[in-house]
């Protein structure tokens, strides 16, 4: 895998990549470019679209910015592992720091839940959806997570895949080896699901428990705040399921 350039500014675009081909800037990215990062016609950054790799660009354009030239491919298109994020919605910084750091540990879908403990009615998907691109910009990720509407949990749980395995965090299991766990598990792809900040209700954990292929995880000893579980289960299950894992692990 190319190594990433942390030097350059990256900025998100959803236009098509191809040498040559030119894309016209938003206003807020013609004023990034040319009030916040102070750069001139001429100058150069990297673009991706989550498709088409990522792609050295030249900013073109007068006083203002106005559009960027597309150079030269610098890294090709990778993939993300076939990981969900499934999570009851935190209030404000605290849900926004959950996407940010579920996006930089590599997963391909977030999707919310309600439960009956959930505490946000609402949720604002153009703000999720900012906050995957804006850790993608900053980490060098190339691939954009899906963002899906929220679903009432029993809804959620009758229409995802039956091979896929579904880690559900639970305050309330046995504290044993988590890696241990996780290590002896086969997939098709992994949900990690966790839940709000009141816990499951007792009907919930009995469903989910009823799953096909669910895996019922403790965290450890102490009991987390939701987005502090959301780290420590998405870091356990990229390193023992998902692409942390050498290239020559099966």
């Amino acid at each position: 895998m190319s190594l990433a350039d942390f030097r350059s500014p990256r900025l998100f675009v959803d236009a098509p990549l191809s040498a040559g081909a030119q894309v016209a800037l938003e206003r807020g990215q013609a004023n990034y470019l040319g009030n916040v990062l102070r750069l001139n016609a001429g100058s150069t950054i990297l673009v991706f679209n989550g498709r088409d790799g990522e792609w050295r660009a030249a900013i073109g354009g007068g006083k203002r910015p106005d559009r960027l030239d597309i150079l030269d491919l610098t890294r090709p298109q990778d993939t993300l592992p076939d990981l969900a994020y499934v999570f009851a919605p935190l209030k404000h910084a605290r849900l926004d720091y959950m996407v940010q750091k579920a996006v930089e540990m590599g997963a391909a879908t977030l999707q919310p839940v309600v439960t009956q403990h959930t505490q946000v009615s609402r949720i604002n998907g153009e703000r999720m959806r900012a906050n995957v691109i804006e850790a993608a910009e900053q980490c060098g990720i190339l691939s954009i997570a899906a963002v899906e509407q929220p679903l009432a949990l029993d809804r959620y749980l009758a229409a995802r895949g039956s091979q896929r395995l579904l880690v559900f965090c639970d305050e309330g299991a046995e504290v044993a080896s988590p890696v241990a766990a996780l290590s002896g598990a086969h997939n098709a792809g992994v949900d990690i699901l966790i839940g709000p900040e009141g816990g499951f209700a007792e009907a919930e954990r009995t469903t989910l428990l009823k799953q096909p292929k669910v895996l019922r995880l403790s965290l450890g000893p102490r009991i987390l705040r939701a987005d502090t579980a959301a780290v420590a289960a998405l870091t356990l299950v990229q390193a023992t399921l998902g692409d942390w894992r050498a290239a020559s692990m099966p």
